[in-house]
């Protein structure tokens, strides 16, 4: 089984983990209403998906 010779310092450490921040979800605007939505997903505002009305979206005004 391998085994470190010698102690990984703090700084070699946290430079391996600079790369594992989380990253906030990539978002398109509805060519419908303009609001922005997760891709390739129904938009929550109107209901639109591919160039036409999937679900019915009650409106709350």
């Amino acid at each position: 089984m391998a085994v470190p010779k010698k102690k990984t310092s703090q700084a070699r450490r946290d430079q391996r983990r600079a790369h594992h921040a989380l990253k906030g979800p990539s978002l398109a605007t509805c060519p419908n209403c303009s609001e922005p939505h997760v891709p390739h997903r129904v938009c929550a505002n109107c209901g639109y998906y591919k160039g036409r009305t999937v679900v019915a979206v009650e409106v709350n005004e």
